[in-house]
């Protein structure tokens, strides 16, 4: 899956949001049809989502398009999938998923809709929301390889917030234990780590810091649920000039240093050897197919060894 910092969330039956919405740069848009369409608008809403994948890429956008379809204990996934899975569709926004099994569930029925639809390399951004889920978080990274991403979710008012019983902090130390796993399940599996969600639509500088932490932590996007969040989310989740350069001198002086016969040396200050050169290098493609080897931020802090 591609590296998305920002995922938007927006409302399937109000296609006039879309354009806004990529507008505001976000990596990747997930269009809803589970809890922010209303039960009577959920079948008009699958038309209006399948004709917004359309019209996005008949415009020539490259943001990743997914659709949160409805969970399978509804019995509307299949109905949502006929008619959804479009070309143009980069994936499916699989809720409610708790163990390996209801992976492949979704995996049965995009098989059916890809080959009758004429679509194909569908992937799954799957959002852990029930404490099994939370303890099953490896089993299901490794379900199948259409999982892509993994949410380490954080929001105040969402299912995980009342499934685990947690009282949310700005600080996010009540969910950094169930983060913390998601995160590594998604390291083991070499999917993308995303977290998410800041509800405070008007506090940017509390979101810039949530995202900091976030990033510190190991996470590379995050879920957006106000366009207005989006510029400061792809900051955060943005490479610096100075971190590219860094890591660029890094790699130079220690690949220098063992043709030399020298497996560690001295570099800006920092001892380095042969795991900081590997973490270099992950790091600069990480940033490359961000696009960020020259246009990132401006370096605002050296990247620790």
């Amino acid at each position: 899956m591609q590296p998305y910092r920002s995922v938007l969330f927006l409302p399937g039956h109000r296609p006039n949001w879309v354009d806004k919405a990529l507008r505001a740069g976000a990596d990747a848009i997930v269009l809803d049809l589970e809890d922010s369409v209303p039960e009577g608008e959920k079948a008009a809403a699958r038309t209006m989502v399948a004709e917004s994948v359309r019209r996005v890429r008949a415009g020539g956008g490259e943001a990743g398009v997914f659709v949160r379809v409805n969970p399978l204990s509804t019995r509307l996934t299949g109905a949502d999938l006929e008619e959804v899975v479009v070309p143009g569709l980069t994936g499916i926004f699989a809720p409610k998923i708790e163990c390996a099994t209801d992976v492949l569930r979704y995996d049965a029925l995009l098989d059916h809709f890809e080959a009758r639809n004429g679509v194909s390399g569908l992937e799954y951004i799957i959002p852990v929301e029930t404490v099994r889920a939370i303890h099953g978080c490896l089993e299901v990274a490794t379900a199948s390889p259409r999982v892509g991403a993994m949410i380490g979710p954080t929001a105040e008012h969402a299912d995980i917030a009342r499934a685990v019983g947690y009282e949310w902090s700005p600080e996010g130390t009540e969910t950094l234990y169930h983060r913390s796993r998601i995160l590594l399940a998604c390291r083991e599996a070499g999917i993308h780590a995303l977290t998410g969600l800041w509800e405070a639509l008007d506090d940017l500088d509390g979101l810039g810091e949530f995202a900091r932490r976030g990033r510190r932590l190991g996470f590379r996007g995050m879920i957006a649920i106000h366009p207005g969040h989006v510029g400061v989310i792809n900051d955060v989740f943005t490479p610096s000039d100075g971190d590219v350069a860094f890591y660029r001198g890094l790699v130079a002086a220690y690949e220098q240093a063992a043709a030399a016969g020298t497996g560690a040396l001295r570099y800006r200050g920092v001892h380095i050897d042969r795991a900081h050169y590997d973490k270099a290098l992950e790091w600069l493609e990480r940033a490359e197919r961000l696009g960020a080897s020259g246009s990132g931020r401006p370096g605002d802090r050296r990247p620790g060894p």
